[in-house]
């Protein structure tokens, strides 16, 4: 690392700690799920954003809302539907009238965008009008109103759930807005003994006391730290020969991208699969990512990235299977 390094190997490892205290306070309340949360917390603190897909009932809401607890950030949630305006999420002006003079004036009022985490539920039920009201914050953290501009406060990241069952009714989400998004998570079912646990749990007495182990300046501050960590040229070399490998008309590409994908990732997931291999490494106490790094978030970071044509369809191929073919055949 830099001049600070025995500082930040320091920050490191109470990172460590902190990792290991999170989890175990979420875990007061969420059974199972692990590689979810630290996915979530791997994507905050190198300050991306996230898409949870899984079916109705997998706790995907109090997942988030847990974690916004023990963090101390503000929370807010957006119910997203058919008829929601980009006015609902960023904030609108309204006519006030001054005490005293009488004279009206506007004044803004600011949506539920302006929070620490956002939830945006259910994200693909309303239309790409509203949907793209979320891009300038995910991408600026900033939101411009009536002529004005406004900062988001910091930390800022969205979180957006999708029903993948349930298309009917639903507006997909545009690629551009897909690639916001530095992982796509399958949230899956529990295992038998976890949902045991957790119909044990739900309906008996039992109350959570959650502890408030960061806050929003420990944060950030370690979200600096994760653009500190230094990364050697052949993880990076890595990261890159995969993205260009998904790219059908790359010459590195192999034969069965370019049967099965139309469109491959962007330089985005590269920077998203340092960033995230960087934020693994020092959750878990190292002070520098390695090649294994990158290979276990590829699949969050890729599978959202990659457009597959009809070819794959009739041959029952997704982008995962396709994301785990391009991992164990790539050579270093």
């Amino acid at each position: 690392m830099d001049v600070r390094s025995n500082q930040d190997m320091q920050a490191v490892q109470q990172l460590k700690r902190a990792h290991e205290a999170i989890s175990e306070e979420i875990g007061k309340i969420i059974v199972g799920q692990q590689q979810v949360i630290d996915e979530l917390l791997i994507s905050l603190l190198a300050r991306g954003h996230c898409l949870l897909v899984g079916v109705p009932g997998l706790a995907k809401t109090l997942l988030i809302s847990t974690l916004a607890r023990v963090l101390d950030l503000q929370f807010k949630r957006i119910q997203f539907t058919p008829d929601l305006m980009p006015s609902d999420i960023t904030g609108t002006e309204v006519i006030e009238e001054e005490p005293g003079s009488g004279r009206k004036a506007f004044k803004y009022v600011k949506g539920p965008i302006f929070a620490n985490i956002v939830l945006a539920d259910e994200i693909n039920r309303t239309p790409p009008k509203t949907q793209s009201a979320l891009l300038q914050a995910m991408q600026e953290h900033e939101v411009s109103a009536a002529g004005t501009t406004y900062k988001l406060d910091e930390p800022f990241f969205v979180l957006a759930t999708q029903n993948p069952i349930e298309q009917e009714g639903t507006y997909p989400l545009p690629e551009a807005q897909l690639d916001r998004f530095m992982f796509n998570l399958w949230v899956d079912y529990p295992s038998e003994s976890e949902e045991e646990q957790i119909v044990r749990t739900t309906t008996s007495a039992y109350h959570a006391n959650l502890r408030i182990l960061l806050k929003a300046g420990d944060i950030i501050a370690l979200q600096d730290l994760v653009r500190r960590v230094p990364v050697a040229d052949n993880v990076i070399s890595y990261a890159v020969k995969l993205v260009r490998r998904t790219r059908p008309a790359d010459a590195t590409a192999p034969d069965f991208i370019k049967e099965w994908i139309t469109w491959g990732a962007g330089p985005r997931a590269s920077q998203y699969l340092i960033l995230g291999a960087k934020t693994r490494a020092v959750l878990d106490g190292r002070p520098t990512p390695d090649i294994d790094d990158v290979r276990a978030i590829a699949k969050p970071v890729l599978r959202h990235r990659l457009v597959t044509n009809f070819n794959a369809e009739a041959e029952g191929i997704n982008s995962s299977q396709i994301v785990d073919r391009l991992t164990t055949g790539l050579e270093l």
